[in-house]
């Protein structure tokens, strides 16, 4: 371990609350892990243990299965024990209750009970109600917290509320950069840096606390972005934003033989502009004769979550491959930057409304101001569809991204026009 994790270690048994914050894969949730076993096996005889993140999952994903594993912890991973789905694990001997806090009304699986210490996995995902009730819950003498984060809006109440604050209170915290992880090597820092760009690439590579502001494509050129050809392709996926008052959007995205992502096509219908409404059974019937003119079938298309009517419509009327989409909006995000600034996503000229919506997607000033990450929600219905295809089918590409942010290659791709039908 660095000096720093070390160290961090041995002050964080002196704090009521101790955070680890900074960039991904820096080693601060090795560190922390290693504060929790120690502060489980000195636990004060009375008093419940505890261990919060956004769901039982993502508890489950980052903080048993790192504790049960004995390339990191050698014979200690043999004693931890818990049954996946539990709400409770045994770890040294010593029940540890495990809670999910993903909306404000977590906070009342808090109330009445007492706890000796307290492990928080990323505290800016968990609601701030619920982190001040968790910290009253400490009540035991000698009771104390433990979290992780990566960083956030500076506005952010993880920030101004108690990290800004580290003169007031009683808490430690410790900032972790990449170079801070000595077993990283330099191929995995190239291409960990080659997924995040813009604002991301600012908190989770650089760690840094930054607001987001301005365009939230800010990479987006329509010179090097839009193309008027296409290769043959070798794979489709498609994407629906689904609205019957709203603009119904669905994108089209294609691998092409040139490693690259294309979104091909689109086909948009806006109930306020034809002045008529469509039924999910229309809009089945259009989406499939449209992919049927271009004589293509996705392997998997993607729609908003919240379409189950829709999803049920498509899956009656035999469409393939239909799926939720994650609807991670900051994630989804993300993705389509990391694939456009990487040279690895472009757009066919053809998709005449997609390419309206690009350029005025910014994020929310008044959602900024409160620490929030949040785009306007205006034009954006064709965007919402290219985003829940892009990072839906992350896993497919992402080896693809290039850490230069170039091209993959630099000969434009062979005329193999697709034209939206609209």
């Amino acid at each position: 371990m660095s000096d720093k994790q070390l160290r961090s270690i041995r002050e964080s048994a002196r704090a009521r609350i101790s955070i680890w914050h900074g960039s991904v894969r820096s080693g601060k949730t090795i560190a922390s892990l290693v504060a929790l076993l120690l502060g489980i096996r000195r636990a004060p005889a009375s008093g419940l243990i505890l261990i919060c993140g956004r769901s039982l999952q993502t508890i489950e994903r980052n903080i048993i299965e790192p504790l049960q594993d004995p390339a990191l912890f050698g014979a200690v991973a043999s004693e931890v024990r818990h049954t996946r789905g539990a709400t409770t694990a045994t770890v040294l001997g010593h029940t540890v209750h495990l809670i999910g806090a993903s909306d404000a009304r977590a906070e009342g699986r808090l109330r009445g009970l007492t706890a000796a210490l307290a492990y928080v996995d990323e505290i800016t995902l968990l609601p701030e109600a619920f982190f001040a009730q968790l910290l009253a819950r400490l009540s035991v003498p000698g009771a104390r917290l433990l979290g992780t984060t990566n960083p956030d809006s500076p506005r952010h109440w993880a920030k101004v509320g108690y990290l800004d604050r580290t003169h007031e209170l009683n808490l430690r915290a410790w900032h972790f950069r990449l170079t801070d992880n000595p077993s990283l090597t330099p191929q995995y820092l190239a291409d960990l840096s080659a997924e995040y760009v813009g604002l991301w690439r600012r908190r989770m590579i650089d760690g840094a606390w930054v607001v987001a502001e301005g365009a939230v494509y800010d990479m987006w050129d329509e010179q090097r972005h839009v193309v008027a050809a296409l290769p043959t392709m070798r794979r489709y996926w498609l994407g629906i934003d689904y609205g019957t008052t709203n603009p119904f959007a669905a994108v089209l995205l294609g691998l092409g033989e040139d490693g690259r992502l294309y979104a091909v096509s689109e086909w948009r219908h806006d109930s306020r502009l034809a002045h008529r409404q469509m039924t999910d059974a229309q809009y089945s019937a259009a989406v499939r004769s449209w992919l049927g003119r271009h004589q293509v079938e996705p392997e998997w298309t993607f729609i908003d979550p919240s379409a189950a009517s829709l999803i049920t419509q498509l899956w009656t009327d035999g469409h393939p491959g239909v799926t939720r989409a994650d609807n991670d909006v900051r994630g989804g995000i993300r993705s389509v930057a990391s694939a456009l600034a990487g040279g690895l996503l472009y757009v066919h000229e053809s998709c005449a409304d997609l390419l309206d919506e690009v350029p005025g997607y910014s994020w929310d000033p008044a959602a900024t101001a409160k620490g929030e990450d949040r785009p306007t929600k205006n034009a954006d219905h064709s965007l919402d569809a290219l985003r829940y295809v892009v990072h839906s089918t992350a896993h497919e590409w992402r080896h693809l991204l290039t850490t230069s942010g170039e091209p993959l290659n630099d000969r434009l791709p062979r005329a193999d026009h697709l034209n939206s039908s609209r």
